[in-house]
């Protein structure tokens, strides 16, 4: 697809847009000499001839297109309705003074060196005059737009090359704009493409009210964002979150859902979520869920293009692991996927963005994150380089020196408390809302996992006996297992059935040391515990001797672990 094409695909969607009339005076600006561009303190919108626009047009459009290297295009349309008569003031202004003032014929125009643009920007004057003064004639009927700092519209004749005066009020009549369509091509969800143009339109919400504008769905490939990408969590009523998620598997008893979804939402600026609990008990999968089901997704192998797993390391010991660094061998700024996940964000300010950290705290989180609960905090940008100038990113995006986290980015940390994890300090602690996911509900979840899938059916009713008292024991004593484990073990347990003859419960022997009693350990006050355990998985020859084991170790060193 040429980009004459594209053009013509976005006029099209333009003349399908509600707010088109009948009398809607439509004007192209998509040449090379009128096209838009950034001057000064103003965006130069247009350079179109209005000789035909008469008062029996009701309002004005005009097509707009602004490039961003290396490929980007934002096309866009300015609608002039309720302030046309200010407008129609302007332009009788224009021709009074210039048809005062003769034409520099000897001059060769600047439109005679430049390509003939569609609305026919064919001559103007280069004569030697103030910026507030003009030259509307009858053989130079162009004008030209710009959108000025304070978000109106101010006309006039001068070539786009001039900046716009410091003083607005010597440009006269300015006029308000309507509202704003836009379009970007290329459309998909990705950081590397469509952030500048992301922000110009941010920029221009900013200016005219955001309310004014709107997006256009105009290439079929729009899909990768579609319309449930572009709504926010606090839109959607719990119900229908929880919904999605069940529908997907997830088993949460214990209001986990509603508490997640109130703490996501309660701040307008602020979305940070630690879900806490033993491993295996659906943190990051409710993270996922959540955020497929407020995007509208379904199915196991869905890519979400606005989700990010950010699995951290237990090296961090600094920013870099979230916000990356400059690499002076490939002379890039390199990009992990928590900036990604930022700069999509601020290039999508109509979409959530979810960012999982998942094991946070392997690491210590106020070495690795100091930088960002700062910016929550403050409201201050995250400084990443000390550049100028954006540097290239390692994903073709550029890298400015500074970025303030969006509001629309939605932050989960998962973490385990075991020997393995690091403590989450207080300053943690009170940016955040931390949930505890301890709470299995064994006999619930193995209802959705047959109801799903009936063939584990028989898997069940072999393990949940088992797999039930274990767990009741083990919690006891702050130990036990969640959904992964007691998943994994069904699974193995049908898989075993149909394909390796096992003798009578001697599968279920096997998943209970390999799966639920290779994670034991403690000392004295664990003791019940493993007499506990040993009564309850009698008949089951291996599990037997594995907990004798224990106890011997008890016995001799007064302390035990299963897999030392």
């Amino acid at each position: 697809m040429d980009i004459r094409e594209r053009q013509q695909q976005y006029k099209d969607a333009v003349q399908a847009f509600p707010g088109m009339t009948n009398g809607t005076r439509v004007a192209d600006a998509f040449g090379v000499s009128n096209s838009a561009k950034i001057v000064g303190g103003a965006l130069f919108a247009f350079n179109i001839n209005l000789a035909s626009y008469s008062p029996v047009h009701d309002q004005i459009a005009v097509h707009c297109l602004l490039r961003f290297p290396p490929e980007d295009e934002i096309y866009f349309t300015i609608f002039v309705k309720n302030d046309l008569p200010v407008l129609e003031a302007r332009l009788v202004e224009m021709r009074a003074s210039g048809s005062s003032k003769p034409r520099n014929s000897g001059q060769k125009s600047v439109a005679d060196e430049d390509e003939t643009v569609e609305e026919g920007a064919n001559e103007e004057s280069v004569a030697a005059v103030a910026p507030d003064t003009l030259d509307y004639t009858d053989n130079n009927k162009n004008v030209k737009g710009y959108i000025a700092s304070d978000g109106r519209l101010y006309l006039r004749n001068k070539g786009y090359w001039d900046t716009m005066p410091a003083d607005l009020s010597t440009i006269s009549k300015p006029v308000v704009i309507d509202r704003i369509v836009f379009a970007i091509w290329p459309p998909a969800a990705s950081a590397s493409r469509g952030l500048m143009a992301r922000e110009l339109i941010g920029y221009l919400g900013n200016l005219i009210g955001r309310e004014k504008v709107h997006e256009l769905r105009v290439w079929a490939d729009m899909d990768a964002v579609s319309a449930d990408m572009q709504r926010m969590p606090s839109s959607l009523s719990l119900k229908e979150i929880a919904d999605a998620i069940a529908a997907a598997g997830g088993h949460y008893p214990d209001g986990e859902i509603a508490r997640f979804h109130g703490a996501m939402n309660f701040l307008s600026s602020k979305h940070f979520v630690i879900l806490s609990g033993l491993s295996g008990t659906g943190k990051t999968r409710l993270a996922i869920q959540y955020a497929h089901a407020v995007h509208g997704l379904s199915g196991k192998d869905i890519r979400n293009p606005f989700l990010f797993i950010c699995p951290v390391r237990p090296e961090w010991t600094d920013p870099t692991g979230l916000t990356g660094y400059y690499d002076v061998l490939s002379n890039r700024y390199m990009i992990p996927p928590f900036l990604e996940a930022v700069l999509l964000a601020t290039a999508h300010r109509d979409s959530p963005v979810f960012v999982v950290l998942d094991e946070m705290n392997l690491a210590r989180v106020e070495y690795y994150l100091s930088d960002v609960l700062s910016a929550m905090e403050t409201g201050e940008k995250i400084r990443l380089h000390s550049s100028g100038v954006p540097l290239e990113g390692s994903n073709g995006t550029p890298v400015p020196a500074a970025l303030e986290l969006p509001s629309n980015l939605y932050i989960t940390g998962t973490i385990n408390v075991d020997e393995t994890t690091n403590p989450v300090s207080d300053k943690v602690l009170d940016r955040a809302i931390v949930i505890d996911m301890s709470n299995v509900d064994l006999a619930g979840f193995f209802d959705g996992l047959v109801k799903r899938e009936p063939s584990l059916t028989d898997a069940r009713t072999a393990c949940e006996g088992m797999l039930s008292q274990s767990r009741t024991i083990l919690a006891a004593h702050g130990l036990g297992f969640g959904y992964r484990v007691a998943e994994e073990v069904v699974r193995y347990h049908a898989f075993a059935e149909a394909h390796l003859s096992p003798a009578p419960n001697s599968v279920i022997d096997d998943l209970m040391v390999q799966k639920v009693l290779v994670k034991l350990r403690g000392g004295e006050r664990q003791r019940p515990m493993l007499a506990g355990l040993a009564k309850a998985l009698e008949g089951l020859p291996r599990a037997q001797n594995f907990l004798t084991k224990l106890l011997s170790d008890l016995d001799d060193f007064g302390a035990f672990q299963a897999n030392r």
